[in-house]
């Protein structure tokens, strides 16, 4: 996932984004701990998918607190 491609997204997308990723690394966490996930690479490629729809997120809700302290200046 690109953050190009999150950065169209509306919030709510993000939001839903995060949860639906969230339940994927559950699942994987599960299978890795009985044996059954073949790739363990899906594991860190879905904590940094999740860091990064956060990461986007956090930048779109501080970015208009940001402007105001600009043009105050």
């Amino acid at each position: 996932m690109k953050a190009s491609e999150i950065r169209e997204q509306s919030m709510e997308e993000k939001l839903r984004k995060v949860d639906e990723l969230k339940e994927e690394l559950f699942n994987l966490r599960f299978q890795h701990a009985t044996d059954q996930l073949e790739n363990s690479q899906k594991l860190k490629l879905t904590k940094r998918d999740i860091a990064r729809v956060k990461t986007i997120i956090k930048e779109e809700i501080l970015k208009p607190e940001t402007e105001n302290q600009q043009k105050g200046e």
